[in-house]
């Protein structure tokens, strides 16, 4: 029955259809069938076209490819994908070598997983096994305080090369079918303490230095928690129901821009974007004269942006 005030009446039933608790009642117009996920003030915004890297997972991949495909200055994954957070400082440590980092004023670093592999001959953690024979390695599970560390010893590289050089710290959705499931959130579980102790301590220097925590940017972005926690729908997965889909880091992309974009970067992606899908766009017949003043006309409007926005990556 629906109440005049809109309120819904629930009853539960027993078989001989006699009710068998008291009525709840709801308002239909406040009922939400998900959770929102916060994501709280980096206090920073990244500007338009602006210079950023990103290291980690393939997730840093797929979000690193979005910004690129944004005409933004990208550094995505430059020597492979890293998924622990040992392998991420081993890719901070060879780029603190290259004079590029020096430029960059966002880095976007993603934990896949706490599990590490050991060369045997060595003992030294390796970034990719190169199909070598498993006997060669010693898997190992990073502990919280490991994993900490490493991260520090990233960031404290960055801030070195660049020390206004904002840093996201997020964790990958991606599930490890290999480590089992429960195996795979303890491997997540290790990661988003990790993080937080990382972001803790920097808020404890923000204390003994009685400054503004905004001086270290440092800040995590919730994507693990939007997938599962948010999105919690196969239907945001891909085909092995392990990644997410493209509709899903489309959301997260969303999510992301709404709350780390600036108000510049935001006014240009709403003048790429028109200009974009005409660069994309198939043309019947490519060799037409229509087909040749179109795009002579789309190649003088991005002229004309490149002059507005003078990182705009060609």
């Amino acid at each position: 029955m629906i109440f005049s005030n809109g309120l819904q009446d629930f009853r539960i039933f027993t078989r001989d259809n006699h009710p068998v608790s008291p009525v709840i009642r709801c308002k239909k117009e406040n009922m939400e069938f998900r959770t929102i996920v916060d994501i709280e003030d980096p206090g920073f915004r990244i500007g338009a076209c602006e210079e950023m890297l990103f290291v980690g997972s393939c997730f840093a991949d797929k979000i690193g490819a979005r910004f690129t495909d944004e005409k933004f200055r990208t550094i995505v994954n430059p020597f492979g994908v890293m998924y622990n957070p040992a392998s991420i400082l081993h890719t901070i440590q060879r780029l603190s070598a290259q004079p590029d980092l020096k430029s960059v004023k966002t880095a976007f670093l993603t934990l896949g997983t706490n599990h590490v592999y050991i060369l045997n001959e060595t003992g030294e953690i390796v970034d990719n096994c190169q199909k070598r024979p498993q006997s060669l390695f010693t898997e190992k599970e990073l502990t919280v305080d490991e994993c900490a560390d490493y991260l520090q010893q990233a960031i404290d590289i960055l801030h070195a090369a660049n020390p206004d050089m904002r840093i996201v710290l997020t964790v990958s959705p991606i599930r490890y079918r290999k480590y089992g499931y429960h195996g795979s959130k303890l491997s997540k579980a290790t990661l988003l303490l990790a993080v937080d102790k990382v972001i803790k301590m920097f808020h404890v220097s923000c204390l003994m230095f009685n400054v503004s925590c905004l001086m270290f940017n440092v800040s995590y972005f919730p994507a693990y928690e939007i997938i599962n926690d948010e999105l919690r729908d196969y239907r945001f997965y891909a085909d092995d129901m392990l990644h997410p889909s493209s509709q899903a880091v489309e959301y997260i992309w969303q999510r992301f821009s709404e709350v780390y974009l600036s108000p510049e970067a935001k006014a240009f992606l709403k003048e790429w974007q028109p200009l974009k899908a005409a660069l994309n766009h198939k043309p019947f017949n490519p060799d037409s004269d229509e087909y040749r003043i179109f795009m002579d006309k789309t190649m003088l409007k991005i002229s004309e942006l490149q002059k507005k926005y003078p990182n705009f990556a060609v």
